[in-house]
């Protein structure tokens, strides 16, 4: 059997929503996005018309809800999080491929845009390995801002390329579903985009 491995994106890929977006529903509950996305909207707009990065319009929605919360807290909150919701919104499809990899030996690694917080947990427990955006923390408290750089586009590449020798594997397979997702599928022996819905 060829040596293989397989990446994937876990927002939109393996989930149905978006697991930052439902994470703040949870616990601000649906006024608090409501009222947050309102008065983020200029920074989203600027970011669709590509005049502002999607790190800086990430950054300043981490820093209206997260900003100077104790790091223990929210690690509780999203440890919670990934048990109870996060169960809900895996798309069946996603996760019967993934168990497919498993059951072949395979190892399998989340790559993913959202805080590893609330997706390493849930790699945890399903056995699989994760990449994912760290958020910067100074005195035991969330800044708000992300400690290195946002793990999408190329950053998953790099970041994937410092984790793996990716020349020891003859097949990788690569999932995504946004053009955020478009570089780590260029490193696939088979890509597949937008394979779960």
């Amino acid at each position: 059997m060829k040596k293989a491995i397989a990446f994937f994106d876990f927002d939109g890929t393996l989930t149905t929503k978006d697991t930052l977006l439902e994470i703040v529903k949870y616990y601000k509950g649906r006024t608090g996005l409501y009222t947050g996305f309102l008065k983020l909207s200029p920074w989203i707009a600027a970011m669709k018309l590509k005049l502002i990065s999607n790190q800086f319009v990430k950054e300043q929605f981490l820093t209206h809800f997260f900003e100077h919360t104790p790091i223990d807290l929210f690690q509780q909150q999203c440890d919670v999080f990934a048990e109870k919701i996060i169960p809900q919104l895996i798309r069946p499809a996603a996760i019967k491929k993934i168990n497919e990899f498993k059951e072949n030996n395979i190892p399998v690694v989340i790559v993913s845009a959202s805080p590893e917080n609330w997706i390493a947990p849930w790699c945890r427990k399903n056995n699989l390995q994760c990449i994912a955006t760290l958020l910067e923390v100074k005195h035991g408290h969330i800044t708000g801002k992300i400690h290195g750089e946002n793990c999408y586009g190329t950053e998953k590449v790099k970041r994937i390329k410092e984790t793996f020798d990716l020349s020891a594997y003859e097949e990788i397979f690569c999932f995504g579903d946004t053009k955020g997702d478009k570089p780590m599928l260029a490193l696939a022996t088979s890509a597949y985009y937008k394979p779960f819905r």
